[in-house]
């Protein structure tokens, strides 16, 4: 739990400093996120940082909530198919 802890706070710090790097550590270089955030930062840098930090918190938060719901209802379903 640490150990993810310390590497989103990494990440943010790399996406004030560079942001583009950030969001690439999180998705890689050939996600939608990162041409986005390329773009932004090369537009100019103020947006490229709002939008890194943006989906470094924001979008993490709502997989880790969808990946909830989703074991939730494969739980749910096998254990109906039992019964």
């Amino acid at each position: 739990m640490g150990d993810a802890n310390c590497c989103r706070f990494l990440e943010i710090l790399l996406a004030i400093v560079l942001p583009p790097l950030g969001v690439f550590l999180r998705f890689g270089c050939c996600s939608m996120e990162f041409c986005i955030c390329l773009l932004l930062t090369i537009l100019g840098y103020i947006p490229g940082m709002i939008y890194a930090i943006y989906v470094l918190v924001a979008l993490d938060s709502d997989r880790s909530e969808r990946e909830y719901y989703t074991l939730a209802y494969a739980h749910a379903l096998k254990s109906l198919a039992v019964h």
